[in-house]
Parts: C-alpha cells; structure tokens; sequence
C-alpha cells in the first residue's frame, strides 16, 4: 500500500500557455506549490523559473513578447499581486504592491504593452478597473464598479469587455473604451452566464452562454446592438471551454458530455454565424480544461486530466488534429493500472427526480464489508467530473468506495437542474444525499453502517447538513470549510461576494428566518457521528469562524470532534506539507470511526 504522502505527491499541470517564442509556459506544483515552470519541446526536462513558498495562482504570456504576467498571493488569503516574468533575461517585476486588495487578471492588450484587471483597493465590496503599462509600477483607475464582483474578460481592439456578477449563474457583460472611457451595457437583464468571452474577426464577440435556453451554445453578440446569435448548439450538454483566434478564425470547443469532454475545432465562416468543421483534435477521453490558442493561432493548448491520469499539458494543431502531449510528470511509480474508472449512475431522489452520480468500488470489494465515503462537491454549481483526484484512488486502494453525487443544484445539466437548489428549495439537495444512501444500502458491496458524509465548502454544509437532518445515515463525518450558520457566513464573507451570493443562498434582509433554519449550527445536539473539520484560518470566503463555532458546539454534545486548522493556508490547502498532514489525519479517523 502506498502512503498518502505518495499519491499527495503526484504533480499537476495547470495554466498552459503557449509564448511568442512557441514555448509553453505552465504551473506544476513538484516543489510543494504551484509554480512557474517552461519547456521548448514536448516531454523534454523543464525549466522552473520562480521559487516562491506562496502558490501561484495563474500565468499568462503576452501575445507580443517573451513574457509572462503571473498572480500570487499569501497564505491562501486570496489578495493575488501581479508580476511580470521576462523570459529572456529572468528579470522578474512586481506590478502591484497593494497586499490588503484582491488583483483578479483580466488580460493583455493586443499590443502586449498594457495589462488590465479588477481590484477592490478603495472599497472592498467594490472592484473597479485598471490598467497598467508593462514596464510601469502604478496602475492608472480607469473605470469605478458599482459594486460587487466585476471582472474583466477580454481586450481586443474595439476595448475590454467587463462582467459583472449578479449571481454565480447570472451575469451581464458591458463595453467600456479605455481610450474615451465610454461604457455601455451589452446584455440585458435576462438570466444568463456567459463564460470564454472573446473578440473574433470581426470584431463582435463570441462566448459560451445560455441565454434564452437551459443549455450553453457557442454564441455571437454583435458588439453594437448586443445582438445574440447561435454559432453552434450544444444540444442536450453544455458547450464550454470555448477558444477563438482573432486573426484567423479557428475555434475550439467542447461539450461537458455526464462529465466528459467531448473536443471540437472549426473555424468561423465569413459572416462569424456558422462553423465549418475540422478534425476533431487526437485528444484522449477525459476532461479538458484552460484551452487556449498560440498568439499566432498555429497551436493550441489545453488540460486534460482522467481518474488514471493527472492533469497534464497538450498541444495540438486546430487544422489536422493532430496532437502531442507535451508534460507527463508521472505517478511517482504507482502504476497506472491501479487508478479506477468510475461508472456514471442515476438513483432517483425523493420526487423520483434522477440524480446523477459517479460510483467506484475498490479492487475486490468483499459483500457487505465495503466502506463508503459520500464526497459532496462545493459550488453549489459545480460538478463532480471523472478528473484524477489523487485522494480519491488512495481510498479506494485502502478499501473504501466512493460515490460522487451531482444532486440538484450542480453545473454541467442545464440552467434548470442548477437552479433546483435555490433559497426555499436548499433543502432539496440534502434529500439528494439521503437518497443516495438509500441507493448505496441496495449495493451488495457496501456495508451500510460504515458510511460517510465528506465535503468542502458548500460540499461542507452539505455535509453538516446531512448529520443533522438524517444523523441515523452515517457512521463519520469529514467537513472542510463548510458553512455551519448562513447567516454569520453571509454577515463574515468578503463583502464583494455577498449580494451574488445572496441571490442563491436568500439575503440576510428578506430571507433571514429561512436561514437560520436551514442552517446546521442550530441542530448540533442531532448530530451523534464522529466529525472531523478541517479550515484555513486566512479563508476570505467561508470565514473560520464557522468551523470554530461548530467544533465547540457539536464537543458540547460529547460526540468526537476532531479539528485541523492551519494558519497559514485559506479556502484551500495549497501546501503539499500541510496537505499531507490533513489527510493522514483524515484517513486515520475514517479508519477509526467508520
């Protein structure tokens, strides 16, 4: 048996992107953080370029130059700084110095001699726009929020495309000219998300969106009268990881088929509202991920990550197909024939509603001996996806099934299924997860009195829901980062998620009883299963106060209660050490309770 150090020190690719130069520039986290690495050929041995403690966040090439502008923050707080790498000399600039503001990337202008991006530096409920020359070290406010979370999506000749978010699902894109400073709304108030927004060749903008339909489409919106057209439908599945290249019009796409990516690659026709096709890239099954074109649009790159395969690098040519995969960083000498697939399942819920789920059983399951460990995903509109979870196959290879629900709420099948969860319906959810016990006790492997409860973040709350809501399901519980009382969370979350969040969780001003009674920390004395939490104390998002507050409570009932909180890490463990310890700390309790 491997130990968990092993698995947990498995790398994985993230960021690809290609240089001006034709070297990809990607993060591989083989130092214990994700950070900065390049090569110039496929599989050769790479370079690291930046040996930084902290994690870095993303690195993107300027489409002109050999450089790189890369985020990072401290101590998982979430308060990325921005940073130019040249790639020809090493020399490393610090372009933000404000520690106490959020720097979210938004993107090089198409000249590569300015950056633009969001911060929240004079209210933190309130991000405005920047931008910033490459070589300078103060950023020049070009456009005040209003508010909330506003992003930038993309530069392109015309100006920069902003959205802003009224809601996880819901958002609106505007125009603004950084030149005159013009700005005008885009879309309307319909309902709708619009992710991979791009400037095409015409100079209107393209984007996965579903607008006016349950399922996202790659879309058209005329850059002057906000026009919507459908480009290509993604039928019954979502289209997402949209790709475009301006200059020649070669797009690439995907469907989010139960979980799997199904790639595609085009190019736009003269009038931008169709796609002709090309072949389809050599890529093998999985889920794909960050793909993006070369800035001459020759290659393109993406991630692609299976439950036998960490997440590695790919570069393929848009017009044959033809692929190579560019960084395999191994298993660490686990073999490759341990890693399990799942199978895709439907149970049905309560309302005889059907669920989808991923279910996995360990190699030679014994009848009625099985453990089972529920993971619940975060989000909520998030989806549990056949990728490699390192953790995931030490359970198994230790014995423990694992069942992976996507109970209403989840991303990835349709506007509709992802809005099931919504203020009065949160509940629903929870029923989700009962009733997937219910199917788990009709599988003749499992052992029905060794179940469980194991999630984070929104996943947290689902957990902690579930052992107070059916507490006579589960034999353990795991919560990272998990919300205990909507309210507090609400009240403590960072003051710029709070209205977006509202519009799915209910607002403190209408829906306040609601909350509280949806909220675990009011039925702790239920709760009669072992519980482990796991948080960071620097998280900006679910604050720690949530698991401080349940921990006491739930050790006033004098059932077990196991804490692990670091100091030095946020929403996520990004520390391999630190990671290494919460989990051997985690398998020793599901070994001793469940």
């Amino acid at each position: 048996m491997y130990s968990v150090s092993r698995y947990l020190s498995i790398d994985a690719v993230e960021s690809p992107t290609v240089t001006v130069d034709g070297d990809l520039v990607f993060l591989i986290n083989t130092t214990g953080t994700p950070q900065v690495w390049t090569l110039d050929s496929p599989n050769a041995w790479p370079d690291r370029l930046t040996t930084h403690d902290e994690r870095i966040s993303f690195v993107s090439a300027s489409p002109t130059r050999p450089e790189v502008v890369f985020g990072m923050d401290e101590g998982g707080d979430e308060r990325d700084q921005l940073y130019r790498y040249d790639l020809t000399d090493g020399t490393k600039t610090r372009l933000t110095d404000v520690p106490e503001a959020i720097h979210l990337w938004g993107g090089w202008s198409p000249d590569g001699d300015r950056v633009a991006f969001a911060a929240n530096r004079d209210d933190p409920g309130t991000f405005d726009v920047y931008v910033q020359g490459r070589d300078e070290t103060d950023a020049t406010l070009v456009h005040e929020g209003d508010g909330g979370f506003l992003s930038v999506e993309a530069w392109g000749e015309p100006g920069i495309v902003l959205s802003k978010a009224n809601a996880s699902f819901d958002q609106n894109l505007s125009f603004f000219d950084p030149e005159t400073g013009d700005h005008r709304k885009l879309t309307d108030d319909a309902e709708a998300s619009y992710a991979d927004v791009q400037f095409g060749p015409g100079g209107d903008l393209y984007c996965a969106t579903n607008r006016g339909i349950d399922t996202s489409y790659v879309g058209r919106i005329d850059l002057n009268d906000g026009t919507h057209t459908v480009v290509e439908e993604g039928g019954e599945w979502n289209a997402e990881q949209l790709a475009l290249h301006r200059e020649t019009g070669r797009v690439v796409w995907s469907r989010n088929v139960d979980g799997y990516s199904e790639l595609s690659a085009g190019r736009l026709t003269g009038d931008g509202d169709a796609i002709e096709s090309l072949p389809d890239p050599e890529i093998p099954e999985g889920v794909v991920s960050e793909v993006a074109f070369a800035p001459d649009g020759e290659r393109c790159t993406l991630s692609l990550s299976r439950s036998d395969n960490p997440k590695s690098a790919y570069v393929f040519d848009p017009e044959t197909g033809a692929a190579e995969r560019w960084t395999d960083s191994g298993t660490l000498g686990i073999p490759r024939d341990t890693f399990s697939e799942p199978e895709i399942v439907r149970y049905d819920s309560f309302d005889g509603r059907a669920i989808p789920a991923s279910w996995t059983l360990p190699p030679d399951a014994s009848p009625g001996e099985t453990p089972v460990i529920v993971d619940i995903h975060g989000g909520p509109e998030h989806q549990r996806r056949p990728w490699f979870y390192p953790m995931k196959q030490y359970y198994l290879r230790r014995g423990y099934a694992v069942f992976e629900p996507n109970v209403r709420g989840s991303s990835g099948y349709g506007k509709a299924y992802t809005r099931l969860d919504d203020v009065e319906k949160r509940m629903d959810s929870v029923r989700d997860i009962a009733a997937a016990v219910g199917w788990l006790h009709e599988r003749e492997a499992v052992d029905s009195d060794r179940v469980v409860a194991y999630g984070r973040s929104y996943g947290g709350f689902m957990v902690l829901a579930a052992i107070t809501e059916y507490p006579e399901l589960w034999a353990a519980a795991v919560d990272f980062v998990g919300i205990a009382n909507f309210v507090t969370f609400l009240e403590n979350t960072g003051n710029w998620r709070r209205s977006h969040r509202e519009r799915e969780y209910g607002s403190l001003t209408d829906d306040r009883a609601l909350l509280e009674v949806i909220s675990p920390i009011h039925d702790v004395d239920r709760i009669s299963c072992p519980l482990f939490i796991q948080h960071g104390a620097n998280d900006p998002r679910v604050p720690v106060g949530e698991a401080e507050r349940i921990a006491e409570e739930v050790c006033q009932q004098g059932v077990p209660v196991e804490t692990c909180i670091f100091e030095d890490e946020g929403h996520h463990t990004t520390s391999r050490e630190n990671l290494i310890a919460q989990f051997e700390r985690i398998i020793s309790f599901m070994d001793k309770h469940a």
